[in-house]
């Protein structure tokens, strides 16, 4: 049989290493004769795999000793609204970057809570290609109480690569769901980092916080105990049964990238393989994206052919070879190549070669 690429935008695909282990302990975990699914959360068994998997990131991401990590429920969704009911506090308005569908997606939700000042950023030159505004253009509002943004939209492959640096006092929030611990990142220019874990992480079920603590506290009243950072920060994530198979996982995958080299090195590997893809689509008279090249993601990769006819074909051919989850979004049709952490330079390569070949024989 060959080998077989999840190019999967989420739940994604996960390292061959970690699921061979969770095989190898599913039904006989820590010795014990039961799974690790199947022992209490408050076991000193399982507040193992709490703690280290908590350590594990914070030596990842070097987060500060003045930042809670939370391991919650919900999804990036759930945090859509969590973010403005938890540090909205008194003010009326919060900063929203409008980069794309996911980010729309939270403005829409943040408009039950306050009244976002939606900023759009994206732009597009005149051959079509689609880059963002540099963060120093962006125009903030002193009054908001917050700067919400998504590095990286999964749908349209565009990445805002550049760090915030904005006013000490600006609360700077951000979707990372797609590309947290795909590289290094300053975790101190944020006040709120949040991440679905079905890309980079572990499996779907579990989403990240991670909260500088002078930011607890301030929840809204009407905020649902399961959503208020305070709680969760102070019952160490344990406020309800939390996702106990999924945190297992994503401590296991924290490990996995630590005896990889750590998040310089995944950056080194991830930079590689955007590399190839992208110059095989640009070299093409087939494929084409139109994201300007330094706003392009290095985890989502979306274009589309020339002929749309050929799509269904290309879809066919590449299931055929092994290289599955290729159709984009819904909403925006295409082509689509997710190349999270896990996914080899071997799969890229299987995929750049196949593309080459069907632009032969039918370019």
């Amino acid at each position: 049989m060959p080998s077989v690429y999840n190019f999967s935008a989420g739940p994604a695909m996960l390292p061959a290493e970690v699921l061979l282990k969770a095989q190898q302990e599913l039904c006989h975990w820590q010795e014990l004769g039961v799974s690790v699914m199947e022992i209490s959360h408050r076991s000193k068994e399982f507040m193992q795999v709490v703690q280290e998997s908590e350590k594990d990131l914070r030596e990842l991401l070097k987060i500060p000793d003045n930042y809670k990590v939370l391991f919650c429920h919900g999804g990036a969704r759930g945090q859509f609204a969590a973010v403005p009911l938890n540090i909205l506090a008194e003010k009326k308005t919060a900063d929203y970057i409008d980069s794309g569908y996911w980010a729309r997606s939270a403005i829409d939700e943040a408009k039950k809570y306050c009244t976002p000042n939606v900023i759009d950023v994206v732009i597009t030159d005149t051959a079509g290609k689609v880059g963002i505004k540099p963060m120093k253009d962006w125009s903030l509002d002193d009054n908001a109480a917050y700067l919400h943004y998504c590095p990286n939209e999964t749908i349209e492959g565009i990445a805002i690569h550049e760090q915030p640096c904005f006013d000490n006092k600006k609360v700077v929030v951000a979707d990372c769901s797609s590309c947290l611990l795909s590289c290094p990142i300053d975790v101190e220019r944020y006040g709120v980092i949040y991440a679905g874990a079905q890309k980079n992480i572990g499996p779907a079920g579990l989403t990240l916080v991670i909260i500088r603590e002078d930011l607890l506290g301030h929840a809204h009243p009407l905020t649902p105990s399961i959503f208020n950072y305070k709680t969760l920060a102070e019952k160490d994530s344990m406020f309800n049964t939390p996702p106990t198979f999924a945190w297992y996982l994503a401590g296991l995958v924290f490990k996995w990238l630590l005896k990889q080299g750590g998040l310089e090195e995944m950056e080194k590997r991830n930079r590689v393989k955007a590399k190839l893809l992208y110059s095989v689509i640009d070299d093409s008279k087939l494929y084409r994206n139109n994201v300007e090249e330094n706003y392009r993601s290095w985890m989502n990769v979306p274009f589309r052919l020339l002929d749309p006819a050929l799509e269904a074909l290309f879809f066919a051919e590449a299931e055929s070879k092994g290289l599955k989850a290729l159709k984009g979004h819904s909403v925006a049709g295409g082509v689509r190549a997710s190349i999270y952490n896990a996914m080899p330079i071997e799969g890229v390569k299987a995929l750049t070669a196949f593309m080459c070949d069907f632009e032969r024989r039918h370019g």
